[in-house]
């Protein structure tokens, strides 16, 4: 079988133009023309957006493109959809691709809602009949239909997103390059299109090439990712890993107060890592595995109670639990300067599958100080091997639920 997206040795080249200085009539007059034969013209610089991208993504597969601003992600998809050419290398496209790359792309503002979904489609390569049976559901999902029919120059940005993303998600391309502008809309509607671009390749089969920086939808909806740093592939692999990847250099690049670490004067942060049982760091781990969550951090100043702690979030933002060192009056004695680890374990059988995102932070409720708190700073997931060992059993297919508990049954005949 083909693969739906395959680039070989892709490189894109802008050359950087300087702008010219603001010169007036009179400026231009004054000017001897000796001094312009005379000035000799700099070269334009040129800069590398992308360098040697290799990427095969097989049809039916659902990918995250991340990496921070800059690095690329816009440039790859718009040579993916021929809105650019690329100066060297090949991108073979394999199936209709429908892109959503800016609010509005492919609209126009003259003609109404309505008008606008048959010139997509039109666009795409569909059919008018083909484009009125997905008519009402495009409509539908779009929750425009109150203006569907008042040209689109009046509609919000908002509106206009909920219009695009219906026309893309429901005119069926066997590809479909999303970038960056769910953050557009409402939490309600972003989580909507989410539920629809997963039921659409998962029922479908549609290649899906998600580029955000929300790293939870990332990590809800894709399986796999690619990283790009600096025009480059720095990884690529399972969700969680390369997310992983991701933040800990965006941790180890962060700008902050007078070291390496953020913190206040009395703590700082060094690290947050998740370990095994034997204490290996990994990314992903079994259901029937403890995992512990190991943070590092250094006391500057001796004679402060610290409480730590860490909040769990899921792949779909919910807080699964926070969990803080103080439950005993031995946690409340002041800690002495130094390098502390701190590790907190999860159990076994508690953690239902799925991608969860670690926030650890040092603080005093009593005297309300907090000395660092780091968001989403570790990110790693948790499958299973489908035995009698997990908490579901031999049941097949996903279990529900936030945990999934392994409880001791007692089973008597009465």
């Amino acid at each position: 079988m083909k693969p739906a997206i395959e680039i070989k040795n892709l490189g894109k080249q802008y050359r950087l133009h300087e702008a010219p200085p603001y010169l007036s009539l009179r400026d231009v007059l004054s000017k001897a023309p000796w001094d312009w034969a005379g000035k000799e013209k700099k070269a334009d610089p040129y800069f590398w957006a992308l360098q040697d991208i290799n990427l095969r993504i097989e049809p039916g597969e659902r990918v995250g493109l991340i990496g921070r601003n800059g690095a690329g992600k816009s440039t790859l998809l718009k040579i993916i959809s021929r809105i650019t050419p690329p100066t060297r290398g090949e991108a073979f496209i394999h199936g209709r691709v429908g892109s959503l790359l800016e609010v509005g792309t492919g609209f126009h503002p003259e003609l109404s809602g309505r008008e606008n979904i048959f010139l997509n489609g039109s666009i795409l390569g569909l059919k008018k009949a083909e484009i009125k049976r997905q008519l009402d559901a495009i409509i539908d999902f779009s929750g425009v239909e109150k203006f569907i029919d008042s040209p689109l120059k009046h509609y919000s940005s908002g509106m206009q997103l909920r219009l695009a993303f219906a026309v893309a998600a429901h005119l069926e391309p066997e590809i479909l390059l999303i970038d960056e502008v769910l953050a557009v809309g409402d939490m309600e509607f972003q989580k909507k299109c989410i539920g629809k671009m997963e039921e659409v390749s998962r029922k479908d089969g549609r290649t899906i090439l998600f580029v955000s920086h929300n790293m939870s939808y990332t990590a809800g909806l894709c399986e796999k990712a690619v990283l790009l740093e600096q025009g480059m592939v720095k990884a690529a692999g399972p969700t969680a890993t390369v997310i992983n990847s991701y933040l800990h250099s965006l941790a180890n690049n962060q700008p902050v107060n007078d070291a390496r670490y953020p913190g206040s004067a009395a703590v700082r942060f060094i690290s947050l890592k998740a370990v095994n049982a034997k204490g290996d760091v990994s990314g992903n781990f079994d259901a029937t595995e403890i995992i512990g969550l190991e943070m590092e951090y250094e006391v500057l100043e001796k004679d402060h109670i610290l409480w730590l702690g860490y909040n769990v979030h899921n792949n779909f933002g919910v807080n699964v639990f926070d969990t803080h060192s103080v439950q005993t009056e031995e946690y409340l004695k002041p800690h002495a300067t130094g390098r502390y680890r701190a590790t907190a374990w999860i159990p076994a059988h508690l953690l239902n599958t799925g991608v969860y995102f670690i926030s650890c932070a040092v603080f005093n409720h009593l005297k309300q100080v907090i000395h660092f708190h780091e968001k989403d700073c570790l990110v790693f997931s948790v499958s299973d091997q489908f035995s009698a060992e997990s908490a579901r059993g031999l049941s097949p297919g996903d279990f529900p639920g936030i945990v999934r508990p392994l409880l001791k049954w007692d089973i008597t005949k009465q």
